[in-house]
């Protein structure tokens, strides 16, 4: 490794604790999300980290479990009218409309200087249709083979269903799961809080081919200038994310985790330190993405990958299965 520091080390009960102390320092938690292994549990979230290398100079991307890349479609697609980003209570509005280059450009231009990091990558794709996620999912059959999985964004407007996003309705969410089968690897599909029952829309997913499931997605929002009477943002609408939908989450990801123990969950919604990371593991996720906090501070995915690290030391856990579904008696 080119930054300056040592690595050491430490054995525990039945495992070793790796870490490198640093500017730079990194943490090994190795888990398992369904045939994918990471290095650690902690992963950037999809639309917080950028299509390619913008972290790297903040964090050692190589470091993370897994860098998710913002999502992307077939095609490039502009994105929604300013303004995009209101700052809500405890969070943050986003319209940001999934602005993005296409996945040739991104294969061609961004993922190279992703990929020099050592990253280990997940590359999230999306679509306004079936179609749209199959020719997504079919430019990422030869992308090289750091890139481990891809996560299907469910949480779009399904143009061919005017009724809504695709992870409301268990029949569009097997469609598009199953028409992305050839990027040929594993899939992992991330789904809306905002469904009624989210049980269902995993079982669809999985019979679409889905290995695990993210949860969750940002919750619906809006804000209103009461004053100017108009919207603050430029959409309408849009998606709120942050600590104030850490408690959705953990209960989506508890749900579920409870009604579908063989699937693997990635937990994902207000992660800001070890602890809020540690709870979505023990509600039942095998690993957990870290969004909003970047925003604030782009060091926050190493920052709890980090701090996870201390947090098993200081419980004297030793194996990260150990808390992965914990409340519910069972290791995952």
């Amino acid at each position: 490794m080119s930054r300056s520091g040592a690595w050491t080390h430490r054995r525990g009960r039945g495992r070793r604790w790796f870490r490198y102390r640093g500017p730079f320092a990194v943490a090994d938690l190795p888990t398992r999300v369904g045939s994918v292994e990471l290095r650690n549990p902690v992963m950037t979230a999809s639309g917080t980290a950028g299509h390619g290398a913008e972290l790297a100079p903040y964090l050692d991307l190589a470091a993370l479990g897994a860098v998710v890349t913002k999502s992307i479609s077939a095609d490039p697609w502009p994105g929604n009218p300013a303004p995009r980003v209101h700052e809500a209570t405890a969070g943050m509005l986003n319209a940001v409309g999934l602005q993005g280059p296409g996945v040739a450009t991104w294969l061609t231009h961004e993922l190279p200087p992703l990929l020099a990091t050592g990253a280990t990558v997940v590359a999230s794709i999306w679509g306004r249709s079936v179609d749209d996620y199959r020719r997504a999912a079919d430019l990422l059959a030869d992308a090289p083979a750091q890139v481990v999985a891809v996560e299907v964004n469910l949480s779009c407007p399904n143009v061919e269903d005017r009724s809504g996003m695709f992870a409301h309705s268990a029949e569009a969410t097997e469609a598009a799961v199953a028409a992305t089968v050839g990027c040929g690897r594993p899939r992992w599909a991330k789904l809306s809080p905002n469904a009624g029952d989210l049980v269902p829309i995993v079982d669809a997913a999985v019979r679409g081919g889905a290995e695990a499931v993210t949860l969750v997605n940002t919750v619906m929002g809006m804000a209103i200038d009461p004053a100017a009477r108009t919207y603050r943002l430029g959409n309408g609408g849009g998606g709120l994310s942050g600590p104030a939908i850490h408690p959705v989450a953990v209960r989506a990801v508890h749900d579920v985790a409870a009604a579908r123990p063989g699937v693997p969950i990635v937990g994902v919604g207000g992660v800001t330190d070890a602890d809020s990371a540690a709870e979505l593991l023990v509600a039942g996720a095998s690993a957990v993405q870290v969004g909003t906090a970047t925003f604030a501070d782009p060091r926050a995915p190493g920052q709890v990958a980090r701090g996870l690290v201390d947090w098993c030391e200081q419980h004297e856990v030793d194996d990260v299965l150990e808390l992965i579904g914990a409340i519910h008696g069972h290791r995952r």
